[in-house]
């Protein structure tokens, strides 16, 4: 005999990527500490990382949420290299009767899944078991090309690397040819068709989209998606906003150099020093290491730098000497940290100390900046994360940026000096300090109670009550109600 309640219970189910999971524990604590869920998180990994595990054991370890491991089908290696957009949708494809043999084992049965983009093809289990389906995305920006891709592919002849003109989206900013997604950047890849394939079928298979913004973050896009005349056979499923969803600081587990970088922060004077990571997956040439190493000296300002080995022209091992200029860490070891490890980033970003971030433009990165008021440095360098520069730099105003794109030319070391000083010294980033705390307090103000993304959610949760009731009444007397 198994159970079922009438609390609501949400399977969130990440595709394979720290990123990715990330994102949908944030949301997952948010519906069970808030919502009013049961919340389990089924995680598909293989060759785990040190870093995932860290995420992974500390999300069990706060004891808040179920937690499933599910090994990766056989033939897949969840780390390999390639196109996220064939690979990891291949993987969520073939992970299915493992997803059907968990969900059968559980005696709770959810009465939602929420998977990624990349997980859509998991979502058959979901009708399967009569869930509600919803997909989570990251802005709402990158989510209008993604679901008017399929028209611009009818409309444009060419590369979209090749245009002239921008690319119009009706009722939204405009994206330039060089921001276009990875994807959209070769027509004849299988990757573009894979994108296309996900842009048509995101909202016909699902009964939401849950979109990590909130109503006045990006206002102009989610009205022209939900009213725009265009829009109409486009968007046929609500789009939920329910962010800003990131990771808090103290979550995000780990250890190792964690007391020393924060004991060096609490010695360091208010908003003094400059964050840079590029994110997990993010790494420079090895002549661009030397000219960010060289800007960095030259403009004498405090800095935690998180640097991987070098994509290309140099060494590819862990010491650092071998891809740092001669001397560099004897004369900065006064004003800033070199770290090659994991870093606490969260933890970071919420210092005192720490008064501006140059980030690679990831969406939770990005997030994770303006919830604490800092502005930023965009450095771009895949993914959607041009666009999300741009957003950064030209709509929220709470950024600056290379002139030109990091990933079409070497970024000299006077360039990047006057970068960071703009942040830490100069009007310019107390300007945009000031813009990325308002953004903070509308953030915050979305997910408190009666706030935008917390009735979003609300709504979310009495949907999927009134499905858990219809799931009650269907199974049969085997089934027990609490």
């Amino acid at each position: 005999m198994s159970v079922m309640s009438s609390k609501p219970h949400a399977l969130l189910v990440p595709s394979p990527g720290m990123g990715h999971l990330i994102s949908l524990l944030e949301v997952a604590t948010c519906l069970a500490t808030h919502h009013n869920f049961h919340a389990t998180v089924l995680v598909v990994s293989s060759n785990t990382s040190p870093a995932l595990s860290q995420v992974i054991q500390s999300a069990k370890s706060r004891k808040l949420l179920g937690i499933i491991e599910l090994p990766a089908p056989s033939g897949h290696d969840t780390n390999a290299a390639g196109s996220v957009f064939t690979h990891l949708p291949a993987i969520m494809r073939d992970v299915r009767p493992s997803l059907q043999s968990a969900i059968s084992a559980m005696e709770r049965k959810p009465s939602a899944m929420i998977v990624d983009l990349f997980g859509t093809a998991a979502l058959t289990v979901a009708e399967e078991f009569r869930m509600l389906k919803y997909v989570t995305v990251a802005s709402a920006w990158t989510l209008s090309l993604l679901l008017y891709a399929p028209i611009l592919d009818k409309q444009i002849e060419g590369e979209y690397l090749d245009q002239k003109e921008l690319l119009n989206i009706p009722g939204c900013k405009p994206v330039r040819p060089e921001d276009v997604v990875k994807p959209m950047m070769n027509r004849k890849d299988r990757e573009y068709e894979s994108f296309i394939r996900i842009g048509k079928e995101i909202t016909s298979v699902s009964d939401g989209i849950l979109i990590n913004t909130w109503e006045d973050l990006e206002p102009t896009c989610l009205e022209a998606m939900r009213e725009h005349p265009d829009w109409k056979q486009i968007t046929k499923v609500p789009l939920y906003t329910i962010g800003p969803m990131v990771r808090l600081a103290g979550q995000s587990g780990g250890g190792g150099p964690r007391n020393e970088l924060l004991d060096w922060l609490d010695k360091q004077p208010r908003e003094s020093v400059l964050y840079i990571s590029f994110g997990s997956g993010g790494v420079l040439s090895a002549e661009q290491i030397t000219e960010m190493a060289w800007g960095l000296e030259l403009s004498k300002q405090r800095f935690i730098w998180v640097v991987q080995p070098p994509s290309k022209g140099g060494a590819q091992g862990n010491d650092i000497s071998e891809y740092l200029p001669e001397g560099f860490m004897a004369r900065t070891h006064d004003k800033g940290l070199v770290v090659t490890t994991w870093a606490p980033q969260s933890e970071i970003l919420t210092h005192a100390a720490v008064g501006g971030f140059l980030s690679h433009c990831g969406w939770n990165s990005a997030l994770e900046s303006i919830l604490n008021g800092l502005p930023m440095i965009a450095w771009p360098l895949y993914a959607e994360q041009k666009m999300v520069a741009t957003l950064l730099v030209e709509e929220l105003k709470v950024a600056i940026r290379p002139k030109v794109l990091p990933t079409k030319a070497l970024a000299g070391r006077e360039e990047i000096e006057m970068l960071v000083r703009k942040i830490t010294e100069q009007k310019d980033g107390d300007a945009m300090r000031a813009r990325a705390k308002e953004l903070k307090a509308s953030g915050e103000k979305a997910l408190c109670v009666g706030g935008s993304s917390f009735n979003m959610l609300s709504e979310l949760s009495r949907l999927c009550k009134i499905n858990t009731e219809q799931q009650c009444r269907t199974v049969g007397t085997d089934q027990i109600l609490v």
